[in-house]
């Protein structure tokens, strides 16, 4: 489970960061951090240096060409500091808009994909294993009320990860998410560092920026002062029921399953029948992210729904993106007539 947030004035960023690497095992790393030039990533680029040193330490900036000289200015500064502290960079320039109107998906998704994508080609191609980056304890809290907004379940609850695997070779790291911005803004000044401001962070078009800027402080001044604290134990009490109830759905899956006919899953029909319907809609989730069915369509309505069907004498049911299920004998029968939905590592 996560570590608590503790009081800004409490923190000492680079402690944390200290005990962070030690409880995820990390040892002397090397560690890639990304690096934007924003003030949490450059906070997190000196925890590091100064707990690890800078030969274990590499960054990583990625130029999204979004905002003209202003991102132009912002590689200038890794690059300077980079210098200064003795740490190896490595710098990638994207046309992020071009990608985002050529693919006609939203830019931010656009961005985050490109950006962790790349990323977890970095860490590989110098075989690194440990990739970092700056998020804080107001990141979470931010995104926990954005999901909140927007509408979700106990996944999206579990707000940003502190920890996960990208793939085989690449774990992403967040030793800075039990840390207010506060504190990260204090370490900064107590070592004379003025990092760079991104100007789109200030844009109240976007609902994220309305979050951090209105919604936020409004329950912290009226509501409750501590309500930064209360969502990240929230999101990490999440996390831990929520990995708990995975490895359950897992489990049952496992239970279910037998051998494939040709290409096609094949689930025992008894089986699933007696399942517990909430436990049976979450291995059915996890069998769709497996076998990287496409789920962008699938609704909290049509898993219920899919869950209902193969408990009742149904024969056949179609749904979204190409899936097609079918009683055959004694069993459920799986096919996907579309390409697997490609999924790119993400928070």
């Amino acid at each position: 489970m996560p570590k608590a947030v503790q009081p800004e004035q409490e923190q000492d960023v680079a402690g944390v960061v200290r005990q962070y690497l030690v409880r995820y095992s990390v040892g002397t790393g090397p560690v890639l951090v990304a690096v934007s030039g924003g003030p949490d990533s450059t906070a997190l680029l000196l925890a590091c240096v100064e707990v690890l040193g800078s030969t274990h330490v590499h960054a990583a900036h990625l130029n999204h060409q979004l905002r003209g000289a202003e991102s132009d200015a912002d590689e200038q500064f890794v690059r300077s500091l980079c210098e200064q502290l003795g740490v190896s960079l490595c710098v990638e320039r994207r046309y992020i808009g071009e990608l985002a109107r050529a693919s006609k998906d939203n830019l931010e998704s656009v961005a985050r994909r490109q950006r962790y994508a790349w990323l977890a080609e970095t860490a590989r191609d110098r075989q690194i294993a440990w990739l970092a980056t700056g998020h804080t304890a107001n990141d979470q809290a931010e995104t926990v009320l954005f999901r909140l907004l927007r509408g979700c379940g106990l996944r999206g609850l579990r707000g940003i990860a502190s920890c996960r695997r990208l793939d085989q070779n690449v774990c992403l790291l967040r030793p800075l998410l039990s840390v207010k911005r506060d504190a990260v803004e204090a370490f900064l000044r107590a070592r004379g560092i003025s990092a760079r401001q991104d100007s789109s962070n200030l844009d109240l078009r976007r609902t994220r920026n309305r979050i951090r800027w209105q919604l936020l402080p409004l329950l912290q001044r009226e509501y409750n002062p501590q309500i930064v604290e209360h969502l990240c134990t929230l999101a990490a009490q999440v996390e831990e029921y929520y990995d708990w109830f995975e490895r359950q759905a897992y489990a049952l899956l496992q239970t279910l399953e037998l051998p494939r006919l040709d290409t096609n899953v094949v689930l025992d029909a008894e089986k699933v029948r007696q399942a517990d319907p909430v436990l049976l809609r979450q291995a059915l989730r996890v069998l769709w992210e497996r076998e990287g069915w496409p789920s962008r369509k699938m609704t909290a309505r049509h898993w219920r729904r899919l869950a209902e069907f193969l408990r009742s004498p149904g024969h056949a049911m179609e749904l979204p993106d190409g899936i097609y299920l079918r009683r055959r004998l004694h069993t459920w029968v799986f096919a996907c007539t579309r390409l697997r939905e490609s999924r790119p590592s993400t928070p």
